[in-house]
């Protein structure tokens, strides 16, 4: 009887599975974390018994309507408030689920796209990044406290 341990293969010499060599190119799915695919859940759970399931794909939707309310989830996160009240959905699950209504609208054809006229605004922003070093540099011998919502 041998009592030496069974040879571990190298998963890099490793015969490729058919399966894994076209997988490779295919979208990665498994990069999304469940979390992400759990609170969007209860986002559209709260949705679904609102306004019916699916309702966008049926009645579709106004951008600006979904950016607004995106909006206003973020700003009420950003500024503490971790869940609706009345709820207790979660506000940047509901920010997921705005934006995935607005992607699948958008697939859907169901997105009416009343954005306004656009503004260069990748330009600007590149452009604002070197303001933003220059300010940096200016009172790089300061040390300010930077205030979070722990000093409420």
């Amino acid at each position: 009887m041998s009592t030496a341990e069974p040879e571990q293969s190298d998963p890099a010499s490793k015969p490729t599975n058919p399966k894994d060599a076209l997988a490779v190119s295919r979208l990665p799915m498994h990069l999304v974390p469940d979390t992400i695919e759990a609170y969007a859940a209860l986002a559209f759970c709260e949705g679904a018994a609102k306004y019916g399931a699916f309702n966008w794909r049926v009645g579709g939707v106004r951008a600006s309507v979904y950016r607004g309310a995106l909006r206003r989830h973020l700003a009420k996160w950003w500024n503490g408030e971790e869940a609706d009240p009345k709820t207790g959905v979660p506000h940047l699950a509901s920010v997921i689920a705005c934006a995935g209504i607005l992607l699948d609208a958008r697939l859907c054809g169901k997105l009416t796209d009343d954005r306004p006229p656009a503004a260069p605004m990748s330009a600007l922003i590149d452009e604002l990044e070197a303001d933003v070093q220059r300010i940096t540099a200016l009172f790089a011998d300061r040390d300010p406290r930077h205030w979070t919502i722990e000093d409420r």
